[in-house]
This record gives structure tokens, C-alpha cells and sequence, in this order.
């Protein structure tokens, strides 16, 4: 995984075995530094940090990769969890942002994306995110900051880092 940013409590990550492949659109996660099962162990400061985040994140991925020709149209934002359920450790909460693009192969646009167990092998010649788009993402991120929509102040957020 190559991380595009992180913040106090967060981390966004390229995903080394996508789930929507590089010219389908793509695939990223946020993570919280801290594993908590789901969102509503989140402090209302977290959940804040993390809906911001999302929004960014889904904003720079839409820009940057339409800019480096994938052709997203849509991000899909979900929190799943699904195959961890019978792991000892159970469910932890991550969101994923999957770029679903116009002129896609496989996870065809305007369809619902299919996502089948790993181990069917049925990801294996998907490709991962290249240097050149987490590179752009980041850059696309720090951009969106500077707006003032997404200002710390805006979000009563008293400080972030890359």
C-alpha cells in the first residue's frame, strides 16, 4: 500500500490488490490509525475528521485520475466489513472509494460494482494505482484543503499533517 495522506487519526492508502482496477476507476481506503469495529465508536470529532476526509479524498481521486485519462464519473463510498465478520477479530472499520469510470471493462459504469470473496482469484490481474496517480491524488488533496469549504476552520479541525 503507498499512502496518498494521513492526518492526526486517518490514513489514505492505494490498494496493492484493487478492487475495481486502475483504468476502471480504481480503489483507495481511509483507515483510522486507532481500529475501532464500526463508525459508531467513532468520537464525534473522528466521525467530523472522517466524513471531511472522505469528501476530499473522493474529490482529488475524481480529479486527478480524470486529469492522468480515467474517466471517473462517480465515486462509490463504502463501508463494508463483509468478509471479516467470522475473523476473530471482526469487522474494522475502513472506507473504501472505489473511482468507477465512464469507460469501464469490467465494474461497467451505471452498474452496481461486484465484489466477490479474494479468494476466488477473481481480482488477481486487477491493477493497483501507479506512483504517478497516488502522486497526483496527494497533490489533488492539498489543493482541495486550501479551499475554503474544506479549511480546518470551516470544520472546527485544529490541525492536520501529511
Amino acid at each position: 500500500m503507498a499512502r496518498i495522506w494521513e492526518t492526526k487519526n486517518f490514513v489514505v492508502v492505494s490498494v496493492e490488490q484493487p478492487h475495481i482496477t486502475r483504468t476502471d476507476g480504481g480503489h483507495i481506503v481511509i483507515r483510522p490509525k486507532v481500529a475501532v469495529p464500526d463508525r459508531t465508536k467513532l468520537t464525534p470529532a473522528h466521525a467530523i475528521e472522517l466524513m471531511r476526509l472522505t469528501m476530499v479524498a473522493g474529490l482529488a481521486m475524481t480529479r486527478a485520475m480524470n486529469a492522468r485519462g480515467v474517466d471517473i464519473g462517480r465515486i462509490n463510498y463504502q463501508d463494508n466489513g463483509n468478509w471479516s465478520v467470522f475473523k476473530p477479530k471482526g469487522p474494522v472499520l475502513h472506507i473504501h472509494l472505489y473511482g468507477r469510470a465512464k469507460s469501464a471493462k469490467i465494474q461497467k459504469y451505471g452498474d452496481a460494482a461486484h465484489f466477490p470473496h479474494p479468494e476466488t482469484g477473481y481480482y488477481k490481474n486487477y491493477e493497483p494505482l501507479n506512483a504517478g496517480d497516488v502522486s497526483a491524488i496527494a497533490d489533488a488533496m492539498r489543493k482541495i484543503f486550501r479551499q475554503a469549504k474544506f479549511s480546518d476552520s470551516a470544520w472546527q479541525i485544529k490541525k492536520r499533517r501529511r
